[in-house]
């Protein structure tokens, strides 16, 4: 299934690295929720982390909620691994201002058809999807700052439609398991 822009998303439920389970529908975000597919070795995932660290303390205090999913075959790809995930957050706690959620069936990824880490989705406070893609022009152009998500995010509070509601996602693909 391909979510379409406008589309309800699917409702999940994830353990985040401090075992805490963590669903779409029960959280804490009052406008928006943003769900972030990536994982801990893609250099294209590693080099948007930052800028989409940044934007989820930035739009904290306005209802968002930032979510970040890993959904890799930690089989094949052991520094996605549960406990390379823990190992990570537990290194640089103020790295992650968003709960980081393993997806080890790729259920969600899979319900979400996401494709790439990263691969970004601005879900509105009804549970539509505004927004699908990269965060921005250029995984190597720092100063871009997530810009794309931003816009979408804006606009999402704003209450109006996205000027650009999808983009190509970017990264690496998706390991998924055999």
């Amino acid at each position: 299934m391909t979510l379409a822009i406008g589309d309800k998303v699917p409702d999940f439920e994830l353990v985040d690295t401090d075992g805490v389970p963590r669903t779409l529908s029960h959280g804490d975000a009052t406008s928006a929720t943003v769900i972030v597919f990536t994982c801990n070795h893609c250099p294209y995932a590693l080099a948007w982390h930052d800028r989409i660290a940044r934007a989820a303390r930035d739009y904290a205090d306005r209802g968002v909620r930032f979510l970040a999913i890993n959904p890799n075959d930690s089989e094949r790809y052991p520094r996605d691994s549960y406990a390379a995930m823990t190992a990570r957050v537990a290194r640089d706690r103020d790295a992650w201002p968003m709960p980081y959620l393993h997806d080890c069936t790729q259920a969600v990824a899979r319900a979400y058809d996401a494709k790439t880490t990263p691969d970004v989705f601005v879900v509105d406070a009804a549970g539509r999807l505004r927004y699908r893609g990269a965060p921005d022009g250029d995984h190597d152009d720092e100063s871009q700052d997530a810009a794309w998500l931003r816009d979408a995010l804006d606009a999402v509070l704003d209450g109006r439609d996205a000027e650009r509601a999808q983009t190509r996602p970017v990264g690496c693909s998706i390991k998924w398991k055999a």
